[in-house]
């Protein structure tokens, strides 16, 4: 661009814009390393984590939760809990309600009606009272249980088929 005259007859340029330019050398925009995913996507475990759900410190929920593979308990729950497979509740959690779940890891507390299909662990910290049946259950010390508390029962398609593997 050519100098342009002012009134006074001297030589200016044109102002600069305010906006700084676009970046167009996209080149170095993703050259920065990025944490490889665990798993390819569409597998199984990126379905998992897609349907996490986790209610942070400080938050309080209730109603009904229902097709979460994962819920994380950091602040305090009041709720039905429906077809989720994993619960975590940690040392700042409250999870007051029913739940039933394939596994549970208490590190808070929770109080209500639990049925765990597998495992159930209960971390120091943790504290579970109400209505509990478990298929496995694991007790750290200086962790507490209390309440109705019974072993899941086998059907008796299953106890006969331990039966006849065993024997």
């Amino acid at each position: 661009m050519a100098d342009q005259a002012n009134d006074l007859g001297l030589p200016t340029k044109p102002a600069r814009p305010l906006v700084p330019p676009r970046v167009t050398d996209f080149s170095r925009l993703g050259s920065e390393p990025r944490p490889e995913p665990a798993s390819s996507p569409g597998a199984p475990a990126d379905q998992i984590e897609r349907r996490k759900m986790i209610v942070g410190r400080e938050i309080s929920l209730s109603g009904d939760i229902s097709s979460c593979d994962r819920l994380v308990v950091e602040g305090s729950v009041e709720a039905n809990l429906h077809e989720c497979r994993e619960m975590d509740i940690a040392e700042s959690g409250l999870f007051k309600g029913n739940a039933s779940i394939d596994q549970a890891e208490v590190c808070g507390r929770f109080e209500g009606d639990l049925v765990v299909r597998k495992r159930l662990l209960i971390r120091a910290t943790g504290h579970v009272s109400g209505s509990i049946t478990y298929g496995e259950l694991e007790i750290e010390c200086g962790g507490k249980i209390s309440g109705a508390v019974q072993a899941q029962q086998e059907d008796s398609a299953t106890s006969y088929l331990g039966r006849v593997r065993a024997g």
